[in-house]
């Protein structure tokens, strides 16, 4: 049956890849994006450049408000609530009801809150939405004191940017050093120096309450007896991923909304893409859910081929970035696992951290302001090439010749 209509809810960078994948593919039927924040825009900056005022809304838009109407892609500010997968309809909050073909489900997930005493205060502040990334910017400023709970590339960003902001920043994570399986033991080690060299004051503990008193300043309890306080508190441990409307239409659910290698869910009316689906291959295998932002296009790519009957694309390994106090870092592949872990150094400072599976083939990749270094490294992961340690270990030596 031909493809008439799709409707895509949530328009994050899953939802707008998908809409732009299909049209780019030569899908002509009606295409609509729901999501309760209207037009599509970018995440990332919400904790660097948009945080400091460096670019503005506009400046962070997916595309400009003519890309939607040139490709006719009608973007409804709304959010869905009720989902009907026989027929297959959704229900938006005003009442509304719409019909398609084909759902797309990019509901992406909500900040995680802190399940102690004191967690679910509205003065306990997250950022997700570019509504949060206003309100933070609102209540930083020169000689708050901020105290950041997770120190992960959010808190981190966060952390980063609030010192420019004028804020006094304490970083409070139960790890030390953050990071270890994203980029290695080492180079997390000195990315996680870098706070303190900053001038933030950084905690190892575990919040056990939080409590604010009538003139707005907050107490936060660890586990050792100390507290802290702080005029704003931001958490930042991750998301829950927004499964609730898949759970209530039937569809399988586990920590995501579970899906196969083509974005489908248990329902093949409705497909996953993005935070909130998780893949289950088909001997029912469950794959971890993955949150970055290159994740969430290539899922959106993958459901575009899918919907439209073509080949799946073929991604390659899963790679992320990161800013903070200065510097650019990235990843590529895994740094978890069995084999050998390598260092490069340069004058003495780790540089990058490599990898290498017991089979000889390189894993891993993590970098601090190496961009073309992991992007060599990718290629070499995908293309599933023997490394020697001695040359990756060698700061003079350069990757693209493995990678040719």
């Amino acid at each position: 049956m031909a493809l008439e209509s799709v409707i895509i809810a949530g328009g994050g960078m899953a939802g707008f890849t998908a809409a732009r994948q299909l049209r780019d593919r030569g899908y002509t039927g009606k295409l609509t994006i729901i999501d309760p924040e209207g037009m599509p825009y970018d995440r990332p900056p919400l904790s660097k450049d948009y945080l400091l005022a460096k670019r503005d809304a506009t400046q962070i838009l997916l595309s400009a408000a003519d890309w939607f109407s040139t490709h006719n892609v009608q973007v409804i500010t709304g959010k869905v609530v009720e989902l009907d997968v026989d027929t297959p309809t959704v229900t938006l909050s005003d009442g509304q009801q719409l019909g398609a073909d084909k759902i797309i489900l990019a509901t992406g997930g909500t900040a995680r809150r802190l399940p102690i005493p004191g967690g679910q205060l509205p003065t306990v502040l997250e950022l997700r939405t570019m509504n949060d990334a206003d309100h933070l910017r609102s209540v930083l400023g020169e000689g708050v004191r901020m105290a950041i709970v997770g120190a992960g590339l959010i808190g981190a960003e966060v952390a980063s940017s609030a010192l420019q902001l004028g804020a006094t920043v304490t970083l409070i994570d139960p790890v030390d050093p953050p990071l270890v399986p994203a980029v290695g033991e080492v180079l997390a080690r000195r990315l996680h120096q870098m706070h303190d060299q900053q001038g933030v004051s950084v905690v190892t503990g575990v919040p056990t309450e939080i409590t604010v008193d009538g003139s707005g300043i907050h107490t936060i309890s660890l586990q050792d007896g100390s507290a802290i306080e702080a005029d704003t508190v931001l958490v930042g441990i991750g998301i829950v991923p927004d499964t609730g409307l898949a759970a209530t239409s039937g569809l399988d659910t586990d920590n995501g909304i579970l899906v196969d290698e083509s974005q489908r869910t248990s329902h093949p009316n409705v497909y996953a893409i993005g935070d909130t689906a998780r893949t289950r291959l088909a001997d029912g295998t469950l794959l971890r859910r993955a949150e970055h932002w290159e994740h969430a296009m290539n899922t959106g790519t993958t459901v575009a081929a899918a919907l439209l009957g073509e080949e799946l694309p073929v991604h390659g390994a899963s790679w992320f970035w990161s800013d903070r106090h200065g510097v650019h870092v990235e990843g590529v592949g895994s740094m978890l696992g069995e084999g050998t872990q390598v260092i490069r150094e340069l004058e003495g400072i780790p540089v990058a951290a490599f990898r290498i599976d017991e089979q000889g083939m390189l894993a891993g990749c993590a970098a601090i302001d190496g961009g073309l270094m992991v992007r060599a490294a990718r290629r070499i992961i995908d293309k599933q090439k023997p490394v020697n340690a001695e040359q990756l270990a060698d700061p003079t030596f350069d990757l693209k010749k493995l990678a040719r």
